[in-house]
């Protein structure tokens, strides 16, 4: 084995320009209780491209350098340095996910050596990667790098939404930008173990792809009769928690208000505060990047609040290793991840396959190797 592999960087320079390259770093060695795996496929996620991107305008993107180290640069508007200063000048790796094969391992971590497992903890678009044996997770027999390397990320949030319903007492859920494959793995659970969902999408396109698997409840929210077709849903349902992914502009208002329509249709008295059923919107993801808008038509009990995966997991403790054996069950069902592209670490670099996987569209999910020459 060589002594150094490559990794791929982002750098936002204090100068308002970004740079993204292929560094050369040193293969780890594996402590006690560790292990080295030879990284063989990580995705692209929306959660990833916040590091790897940032605020840059791509649209100003550059390709310098050759075609196996190239180096993309590009500018960012002036107006985000001030968020950005506290990763100004600073080279970091990117990636929060992936599987490959066990190459080595330090003490009592030896039984995987060979083994391919999935991972998690950032710096996964690398071509090596240490992490803790406890962390891995053994993929199934007949399962390959790329079945396992999206087993964290979506899954988990996935069943966390569930989980977070149940602990919160509420019987039934609303999902924004739900044909997405994070989406399709949530319509699978709630199938599955019978929990009501509500769809929203944003084109006819989008909900053939989930009435294919069997959604129930799906609403366009570019249609005329989008609200109408929201409050009939959440009626049906009972929906009032929802998980947004959208973030910016009108939706999860609209969301909450219809939630506030569906409640008053059932009330037994009025009340001047609005209807007393909790509705709750949870912002997981940010698709739009502009203000969240409230139209505030959704009385006075209500609640609108950030959703991590990682925070959740804390919280939960020892019960996240029931849903992560959850995942390796059923990897290739209910968990299973399509890609549209498999790409090297210097193919992810090329400005036609970041304008791809930056536009965040339904189906297009890119998947890396970095160990591909």
């Amino acid at each position: 084995m060589a002594d150094t592999a490559l990794q791929l960087r982002s750098l936002l320079k204090a100068s308002g320009e970004l740079e993204l390259s292929l560094a050369e770093v040193a293969i780890p060695e594996p402590g006690p209780g560790e292990i080295l795996v030879r990284i063989e496929a990580t995705p692209i996620n929306p959660s990833d491209l916040g590091l790897l991107l940032g605020p840059a305008d791509m649209s100003t993107a550059k390709v310098t350098g050759s075609a196996e180290r190239p180096v993309v640069t590009a500018t960012v508007p002036q107006h985000f340095m001030k968020a950005m200063a506290a990763r100004a000048d600073q080279s970091l790796p990117v990636g929060n996910e992936g599987a490959g094969t066990v190459v080595k391992a330090g003490a009592g971590a030896e039984a995987l050596v060979g083994k391919l497992v999935a991972v998690i903890g950032g710096a996964m678009y690398s071509q090596y990667r240490v992490v803790k044996a406890a962390d891995a997770l053994p993929l199934p027999a007949g399962a390959t790098a790329a079945d396992g390397a999206s087993c964290f990320v979506n899954p988990l949030t996935a069943l966390g939404m569930v989980e977070t319903m149940r602990m919160e007492g509420h019987k039934a859920l609303v999902h924004t930008a739900a044909a997405s494959n994070l989406g399709q793995m949530l319509n699978k659970i709630c199938l599955k173990d019978g929990v009501e969902l509500v769809n929203i999408v944003r084109s006819a396109e989008q909900a053939a792809i989930l009435q294919k698997i069997g959604a129930k409840h799906i609403v366009d929210s570019t249609s005329a009769t989008f609200m109408d077709d929201l409050v009939a849903a959440l009626v049906d349902t009972g929906a009032t928690l929802a998980f947004d992914a959208i973030g910016g502009g009108k939706l999860a208002g609209q969301i909450l208000t219809a939630m506030e329509i569906a409640a008053n249709k059932t009330a037994k008295e009025y009340s001047r505060y609005g209807s007393t059923t909790y509705k709750q919107v949870y912002i997981y993801g940010g698709l739009n990047t502009a203000p969240t808008e409230l139209n505030r038509a959704f009385g006075m009990s209500w609640g609108l609040g950030g959703w991590l995966l990682t925070p959740f997991l804390i919280k939960i403790g020892a019960e996240a290793a029931r849903l992560r054996q959850r995942v390796a069950d059923e990897l290739k069902t209910t968990f299973a991840s399509h890609y549209t592209a498999e790409v090297s670490l210097a193919e992810a670099l090329s400005l036609d396959a970041i304008a791809r996987y930056n536009a965040k569209t339904t189906g297009e999910k890119y998947l890396i190797n970095p160990s591909k020459a």
